[in-house]
């Protein structure tokens, strides 16, 4: 019996196709449609190793394999894979790592002892928390700017090492110009990371813009059924790409093959789930700038949004996070201010209290809860990850608790 030629997607594939056909088995008769789930700590192995040869699952594992290769093809814009096991497309290579905050250490470990990082002055509070941490140790220098501020970030490059983008940031949902800063950096030999967590590479693609790095944590929209911590990192340079895989293996930050199967599994769905996330953030930021027991609603896709000419360019819609501040009633001042938003947490029924996102039930939270959130962030932010849930139910639930 004939065995028909394995299938190899054309890089004119839409990224929704992508998400669906990359990082497939060889297509044979009677071979298997879904990667299989390896589970081997090592492998057998003789001699002087040799480049790509698996021997010991720290240093590599093929139970990544596939998950890198379908997000280096989408990040790249490549959907024609560098082969089985390689992990590598043809617009660059994707390292899966332990968790979003392993993938940020790696990054941060390119910088030198006394070097310097320009990053976001609002960005996920954890990594903030890492790079004080790295400040205090290694003696790196800090600077913090409005990361939409295209002339202050492009000012703080000087003499820098590293620069950290988060576009739209999290919380703020500030935007930024892409092009813009990561040429600047370009020009001025500073290594550039974009996070596109928020983002996700069906709403913009960095690398295309000029950045060496794409962080991502895979735990939020890639895996997208909140089941999963995992993070990545992708990049053209095959060299860099041999400096973070080697940080990847000495410090431990690898993967478990189920969670990346799972990452897998769930990256099927995120065009649709995409979709439908954006399409319901929209309609709810447009009702939410109309309540009137809200104070301030931000979404890039409201047009008086101070991001939405800059996303309206360069995204392809405008994410599923809105950031909205509840209306103050009779009392006024931070602690109300405060009761009045975690009132509003207290009494959704539908939505959840919770503080991850990108999955596709929507969870809520004020972002000032955490100590570590930045201090010019608002005491009475709400952060809304908008799932894909009826949208009318979701409005119901927002209005009444609003309302309460």
């Amino acid at each position: 019996m004939s065995t028909a030629p394995e299938h190899r997607p054309s890089t004119a594939l839409a990224p929704a196709t992508v998400v669906v056909s990359a990082g497939r088995p060889a297509r044979a008769q009677g071979g298997h449609i879904n990667p299989s789930l390896p589970l081997n700590s090592t492998y057998v192995s003789r001699g002087v190793i040799t480049p790509g040869e698996l021997s010991y699952s720290r240093g590599d594992n093929d139970a990544w394999h596939p998950f890198e290769e379908a997000l280096v093809a989408l990040e790249s814009g490549a959907a024609d894979s560098g082969g089985p096991g390689s992990g590598a497309a043809a617009g660059g290579e994707a390292l899966v790592f332990s968790s979003g905050m392993a993938a940020i250490a790696a990054v941060f470990s390119l910088v030198p002892d006394g070097g310097t990082i320009v990053l976001p002055r609002h960005a996920y509070q954890a990594g903030m928390v890492l790079a004080d941490q790295i400040s205090d140790k290694h003696g790196v220098t800090l600077r913090h700017v409005d990361i939409a501020d295209t002339d202050a970030v492009v000012a703080a490059l000087e003499g820098a090492d590293l620069l950290l983008v988060e576009s739209p940031t999290n919380p703020m949902l500030e935007v930024a110009d892409l092009p813009a800063v990561l040429g600047a950096a370009r020009a001025r030999g500073v290594r550039s990371v974009v996070d596109n967590t928020f983002a996700t590479p069906l709403g913009q693609r960095p690398l295309e813009h000029g950045a060496d790095i794409v962080l991502h944590s895979v735990t939020k929209y890639l895996a997208g059924h909140s089941d999963v911590v995992l993070g990545a990192l992708v990049t053209r340079d095959a060299e860099l790409a041999a400096v973070l895989r080697e940080h990847r293996m000495l410090h431990g930050a690898i993967a478990g093959p189920f969670e990346v199967w799972l990452a897998l599994r769930g990256l099927r769905t995120l065009a649709l789930r995409f979709e439908r996330a954006q399409a319901n953030a929209a309609e709810l930021a447009r009702r939410l700038a109309d309540h009137p027991e809200v104070a301030e609603v931000r979404h890039p896709s409201l047009p008086g949004d101070p991001g939405h000419e800059r996303a309206k360019a360069q995204m392809n819609g405008f994410g599923a996070i809105i950031g909205v501040r509840p209306k103050q009633r009779a009392a006024s001042g931070e602690a109300a201010a405060i009761e009045r938003a975690d009132a509003v947490v207290n009494a959704v029924r539908l939505w959840l209290p919770a503080t991850s996102l990108g999955g596709v039930e929507s969870m809520l939270e004020r972002r000032r809860r955490w100590g570590t959130e930045a201090p010019t962030v608002p005491v009475d932010l709400l952060r809304l990850s908008v799932g894909i849930e009826d949208v009318e139910d979701l409005w119901a639930d927002l209005d009444q608790a609003l309302r309460s």
